[in-house]
C-alpha cells in the first residue's frame, strides 16, 4: 500500500499492493485574460482542484482542494499551494476549474460563473515543471484568450517549516479619505530569476502600522531549503477593484530572517524605488519588522529510528454494535471455538509483522465503543486486559489472549468514536517529545469495521497528531463501506481539520483487510504499510 510520509517500504511488496509514493509535489497556479463575468467589477476568481480517484477511471473527478478567492482580478496569481502525491508509474489525472465566486454562495455551485477548465496529468506537470494551457468552457469551447499556468516543484526531503510574524510601522498613506489598507506578499526568487509567490497576508484595514497574523510556510516553499536564496517582500495598499497601490518593497534571505529568533527582532526599510529617485530627502515608505521566527523540523520515521528511537505499538479494537452480536456467526467478533474470527485474523496477520519492529515485544491493547464492567458505562479508550495502570500485553499472543478474555465480559455498543484513542496515544507521544529525548516513535494500529461517528473530531485529532512522532495504520475488517477510512487516509487529497488546517505530514494509512486475508501468511506481511524511510 501507499506509505504515508514518514512511513514506507517492507521488502518485496506483494502483487496486491498499490505502487509506492515517489514524492510529493507542490503546484502553484496563476491565470491570465480570464473572462469578465461581472457587470460593474471584474471577476472574482477561485480555482478548484479535482482529481480522478485511483482505481476508478470511469468515475467523475472529485474536488480535493480549492484556492482562495481573489477579488476583481482577471490575471490572478493564487497564494494557495496545492500539494499532491506523485506516483511515477501511474497516470494521475487532474482537472483545474476556475470560477467567478459570488461570496456566501460558495464556489462551484450553480450561482457561480464558470470561467473555464483544464485537464492534465501530474506527470505532465512534473516533467515540464511549468505548464500553460488554454481554459475551455463546456463542450470544448475556448474561454476567450484565457490561460492557466501550473508550476510544479517536488518537495525535498527536508520537510521543516517556519512560523513568521510580521508587522509594519509608519507606512505611506495611499488613500485620500482614510488610511492605507496594507497587506504583505513574499516572493522567492528562483535561479532563473523568476519569482514564485510564497505567501500573501490578510489585509489590515485603515492602518499605517499593521500587525499581520502569524503564518506558517514550509522551508521548501520559502527558500527551497537554501538559506541564502533571495526573497522579495512587497507591501501593497489593497483596492477592492483589484488595482492595489504599491507602497514599497525590500529584499532579504531566510538566513537574515533567522536573526529574529528569541527576543531579537529584524527590520527592513520598505522602499519605493521611484520615490528614491525623485525625492532628495526620501528615507523610506515605512518599516517592516519581523517580530518572531520559529523553525519547526519535521522528522521522518527513519530520522527517529536512526536517532535511536524505539517503536511503541498500540492496538485499538472496535467493539461497537455495528460489528454484530459475538454470539451470532455473522458477527465480525463471532466467538468461534474452532477458528479465529475476522478481528483475530486481522490482528494476527498485522500484529506479527508489527512486533518485528518493537524491541520489547509489548503492545498496548485498547478497545473502544463498548460498555465495560463493573458499571457497564460506554468507554472509547479502555484497556482490554482491564488494567488501566498497565495496558501492555506480551506480544501479539498476549493481545489475542486479552481479546478472547475481554470479549465475553463486555457489551458491544457505540457510537464509533475514534478520536479519543488517537488523542490518548498523541498525549503520550507529546509527553515523550517534551522530554527532549524523543526516544520513542508511536504507531497506532486501529482495527475497525469502518463506520466513524466522530469524523470531525477524528480529523482534528489526526491533524494535531501529525506534528508528533506518531503514525496511524487503520485496518478495515469486514465488507462495510470504508469511505470514511479512505478520507482519513488522504490519498485523494490532503486531509484537513474541520477549520481547514492541513496535516503537517501524511501519517494515516488505510488497509482493507479483505484484500489481504486470502493471501498466504508469507505474503501478507509485505503488503502492510509498516514504517520505513
Amino acid at each position: 500500500p501507499r506509505a504515508p510520509a514518514g512511513m514506507g517500504d517492507v521488502p518485496e511488496p506483494c502483487p496486491q499492493a498499490p505502487l509506492a509514493v515517489l514524492s510529493k509535489v507542490e503546484l502553484r497556479v496563476s491565470c491570465k485574460h480570464l473572462l469578465d463575468r461581472d457587470t460593474l467589477n471584474k471577476s472574482d476568481p477561485c480555482v478548484l482542484l479535482l482529481m480522478q480517484s485511483q482505481g476508478q477511471p470511469r468515475a467523475a473527478p472529485t474536488q480535493v482542494d480549492r484556492s482562495e478567492v481573489i477579488k476583481s482580478n482577471l490575471n490572478p496569481v493564487f497564494a494557495k499551494i496545492f500539494t499532491v502525491d506523485y506516483y511515477f508509474e501511474e497516470v494521475q489525472k487532474l482537472r483545474f476549474e476556475v470560477y467567478d465566486s459570488h461570496g456566501q454562495a460558495g464556489v462551484g455551485t450553480h450561482d457561480d460563473d464558470f470561467l473555464g477548465g483544464m485537464e492534465c496529468t501530474v506527470g505532465q506537470i512534473v516533467a515540464q515543471k511549468r505548464v500553460t494551457k488554454p481554459l475551455f468552457l463546456k463542450y470544448g469551447k475556448f474561454a476567450g484568450k484565457s490561460t492557466i499556468t501550473i508550476i510544479s516543484e517536488e518537495i525535498s526531503g527536508n520537510n521543516g517549516y517556519v512560523e513568521l510574524a510580521f508587522r509594519a510601522k509608519k507606512l505611506d498613506d495611499k488613500d485620500l479619505f482614510s488610511k492605507s489598507d496594507p497587506f504583505l506578499e513574499i516572493y522567492r526568487i528562483d535561479d532563473d530569476r523568476s519569482e514564485q509567490l510564497v505567501y500573501r497576508t490578510e489585509v489590515v484595514k485603515n492602518n499605517l502600522s499593521p500587525i499581520w497574523e502569524p503564518f506558517k510556510v514550509s522551508l521548501n516553499s520559502l527558500c527551497s531549503c537554501e538559506e541564502k536564496r533571495k526573497l522579495r517582500c512587497v507591501v501593497w495598499d489593497y483596492d477592492s477593484r483589484g488595482k492595489h497601490d504599491f507602497i514599497g518593497e525590500f529584499f532579504t534571505t531566510f538566513e537574515e530572517m533567522q536573526k529574529a529568533m528569541g527576543e531579537n527582532k529584524v527590520q527592513w526599510d520598505c522602499m519605493n524605488p521611484k520615490y528614491k529617485i525623485k525625492k532628495r530627502n526620501y528615507k523610506n515608505s515605512g518599516v517592516v519588522v519581523l517580530l518572531d521566527l520559529k523553525i519547526h523540523r519535521v522528522y521522518s520515521f527513519l530520522d527517529y529510528i536512526m536517532g535511536g528511537c524505539q517503536i511503541h505499538f498500540t492496538v485499538a479494537i472496535d467493539f461497537t454494535a455495528s460489528n454484530g452480536d459475538p454470539r451470532n456467526s455473522c458477527s465480525l467478533h463471532y466467538i468461534n471455538p474452532y477458528q479465529p474470527n475476522e478481528y483475530l485474523k486481522a490482528l494476527v496477520a498485522v500484529g506479527e509483522i508489527c512486533q518485528d519492529y518493537d524491541s520489547d515485544k509489548k503492545f498496548s491493547a485498547l478497545g473502544f465503543g463498548a460498555r465495560i464492567p463493573p458499571k457497564y458505562e460506554v468507554s472509547h479508550d479502555f484497556a482490554i486486559n482491564f488494567n488501566p495502570d498497565n495496558d501492555e500485553c506480551e506480544g501479539i499472543q498476549g493481545v489475542v489472549e486479552s481479546y478472547q478474555s475481554c470479549l465475553p465480559k463486555i457489551q458491544l455498543y457505540g457510537p464509533t468514536n475514534v478520536a479519543p484513542i488517537i488523542s490518548k496515544v498523541a498525549r503520550v507521544a507529546a509527553d515523550e517529545e517534551r522530554t527532549k529525548e524523543a526516544s520513542q516513535y508511536f504507531i497506532l494500529l486501529i482495527l475497525t469495521d469502518g463506520v466513524v461517528t466522530d469524523m470531525a473530531d477524528t480529523r482534528e485529532a489526526i491533524v494535531r497528531a501529525s506534528y508528533l512522532p506518531m503514525s496511524i495504520i487503520i485496518v478495515g475488517v469486514g465488507n462495510a463501506d470504508f469511505t470514511d477510512m479512505q478520507i482519513l487516509d488522504g490519498d485523494d487529497g490532503v486531509l484537513r481539520s474541520p477549520k481547514g488546517e492541513p496535516v503537517l505530514r501524511d501519517i494515516v494509512q488505510f488497509v482493507p483487510f479483505r484484500e489481504f486475508k486470502n493471501v498466504s501468511g508469507a505474503a501478507t506481511g509485505p503488503c502492510l504499510p509498516l514504517p520505513a524511510p
